[in-house]
């Protein structure tokens, strides 16, 4: 086992049980290609062989790349950052994604595995509290703007948690396995999704005040001006930012926008 490198987040699951059920849940034929993120010593790299006809392993670990290659013949292994790198340029075509993630990059990857065109579907392991985050209802304290960016453009299930002493080194928190299956027609376009991002991200910025105020807030815009919005989404004054569902907030974006505001 090679020694896992703090500055890149490395923890690494070598539990074939536990290896299996996460190759499982990303449902792949033998005519899929999967793009796996951060493979680290290989353990999901040999699982998702098993199932898969062509896997693709992005590695930022200069140092991992070589013994992969060694260990899996037919592995494509790309030696590079995962954030920079151009997915559909590395499959060619459709694909699945997966990966054992790095906790202090989860928002960017999760936001790039969601940028348009996307995988088929998306397996990462991430951590606990992110998992809940994603999949969270309205009106729950893990909702927020990770919930409503994330479930616009895909449903998200939470499968099952991963002990913190499953890994090597062993983590502080326990980890969540996370299925994403995007949207065919996301509910924001591409053009929209960094106004949006700004608005939804503002507005629970004031998640417990009543919608009126925080629209006041995040615009600008006198009572009577945010009041006519508010009643052009059809969303009450009297709720919070807190408890709108993803399509509220996708409804209230394109009349603010509509109503002159630039999206900061």
């Amino acid at each position: 086992m090679p020694r896992a490198k703090r500055r890149l987040g490395q923890h690494f699951l070598t539990d074939p049980r536990i290896l299996a059920r996460i190759a499982d849940a990303l449902e792949a034929r033998p005519s899929d290609t999967i793009l796996e993120i951060g493979p680290g010593p290989g353990g999901l790299t040999g699982a998702l062989l098993e199932r898969a006809g062509r896997v693709i392993a992005v590695e930022k670990d200069g140092e991992l790349v070589e013994p992969l290659r060694t260990r899996y013949p037919a592995l494509e292994v790309v030696h590079g950052d995962a954030l920079e790198l151009d997915w559909h340029a590395l499959t060619g075509g459709p694909f699945l994604a997966a990966g054992n993630i790095p906790y202090n990059i989860t928002s960017p990857l999760l936001d790039k595995a969601l940028t348009p065109p996307p995988p088929r579907r998306i397996v990462f392991l991430v951590q606990k509290e992110v998992a809940e985050r994603v999949t969270a209802q309205p009106g729950t304290a893990e909702y927020g703007a990770l919930t409503v960016g994330v479930q616009t453009a895909a449903s998200a299930e939470r499968l099952f948690t991963v002990p913190a002493g499953a890994f090597q080194p062993r983590p502080k928190v326990d980890s969540s396995v996370l299925r994403l299956h995007p949207r065919n027609e996301p509910l924001v376009s591409a053009d929209e999704r960094d106004s949006f991002r700004s608005m939804v991200v503002g507005l629970f910025g004031f998640r417990r005040k009543q919608m009126s105020r925080a629209i006041r807030e995040l615009t600008g815009w006198e009572s009577g001006r945010a009041g006519t919005v508010l009643r052009e989404a059809a969303i009450p004054e009297s709720v919070r930012p807190e408890v709108l569902t993803p399509a509220d907030f996708v409804r209230l974006h394109h009349v603010v926008v509509d109503g002159g505001w630039p999206g900061r």
